[in-house]
């Protein structure tokens, strides 16, 4: 048997319409690591009121990302498992969403006779919303198709040299180019309880503003401090000076506590203070989707902008860049080891 690679990203809407969004957040937001409240609530609020309520702004945001490819998530994705897999043949890649199509199960199905099979959730930081749920979705999926015993995993790759160097070539003609007085790396958020509930300690994650200062047993898995660490060395590698650089979070839903600064107060307090230039990077994020193009790419250049801010510009992720190509390449070829090239 040859080897597979499963690549596992979030998921898209079939379609930038009300009903094809409310379809897709009922699925994303009934899953329990995502909305993680008492199961009732969670059927009430994810399978009924918020799509009901979000839905139709939802596909109007879709629809100002929405190009003849479709959806910009779906189609980097597709791009960078037919480059990976030119590159490893005759290793089969497949992809899997964790959220509508191609399913994980279907992905699945293409790799059942390769053994063993590497899954990579395309999530550089560790979070059960994200790597944690696509591994216990894969897992599921897995059972059911009895290969279970032939999946590895690869970790989150926030501290990979090789997530990090391609994601630094792909940004830094795109940052020299705007000239910058200000470099806004900014991530997908977390409520503060599901930092807290992955500190083991349950003593350590957010108890003091220096918990992430140093890495830990109990923030060895912690979001916030892999975000933070993938900030400095990103920044090394653009030769970016500690005063141009700033992390926020981007992507608040509801009231409870989120982790902090918000993008949006950041890119707000910047253009007030006099930035008149300003990148940002969603390291977070190795595709350009909905929360980089229309979150960042629109609404935060327009608050940026209408605060009195000149030059904004939005560095797109890595997609499905040779650079990246190469560095996933490299991740996969240390997890398999010379059955890569077998």
């Amino acid at each position: 048997m040859h080897p597979g690679i499963l690549l596992v990203n979030l998921g898209t809407p079939r379609a930038p319409e009300r009903a094809d969004v409310a379809r897709y957040l009922r699925e994303f937001l009934t899953d329990r690591h995502v909305l993680d409240v008492a199961t009732p609530l969670r059927l009430f609020l994810g399978g009924f009121l918020i799509p009901l309520v979000r839905s139709a702004r939802s596909a109007e945001a879709y629809r100002s990302i929405w190009t003849e490819r479709g959806s910009p998530l779906l189609f980097h994705s597709k791009d960078l498992a037919a480059a990976l897999r030119a590159r490893v043949a005759p290793i089969e890649v497949a992809l899997g969403m964790r959220y509508g199509e191609p399913s994980i199960a279907s992905a699945l199905e293409r790799l059942r006779d390769c053994d063993p099979i590497v899954v990579v959730p395309l999530y550089p930081q560790n979070a059960a919303s994200s790597t944690g749920t696509a591994v216990e979705a894969t897992e599921r999926a897995a059972r059911r198709l009895g290969v279970r015993e032939r999946l590895r995993f690869v970790p989150p790759f926030h501290d990979r040299p090789e997530f990090l160097d391609a994601f630094a070539e792909v940004a830094r003609p795109h940052v020299e180019d705007a000239g910058p007085e200000l470099v806004l790396f900014s991530y997908h958020g977390l409520p503060e309880r599901h930092v807290r509930r992955a500190d083991p300690s349950g003593a350590h994650c957010l108890a003091s503003p220096t918990c992430c200062d140093v890495v830990v047993d109990a923030n060895r898995g912690c979001y916030r401090r892999q975000c933070l660490a993938t900030t400095r060395e990103l920044a090394k590698r653009l030769g970016l000076a500690p005063d141009r650089v700033a992390t926020a979070f981007q992507s608040r839903l509801g009231r409870d506590p989120w982790l902090g600064p918000p993008t949006d107060e950041v890119v707000r307090a910047a253009a007030a203070s006099g930035v008149r230039r300003l990148a940002v990077l969603c390291p977070s994020f190795v595709a350009d989707c909905l929360e980089t193009l229309e979150e960042i790419g629109g609404e935060a250049a327009k608050t940026f902008v209408e605060h009195g801010g000149e030059s904004f510009t939005l560095v797109p992720c890595p997609n499905a860049e040779p650079a990246w190509v190469s560095g996933l390449e490299a991740i996969v070829r240390d997890e398999l080891g010379s059955r890569v090239d077998s």
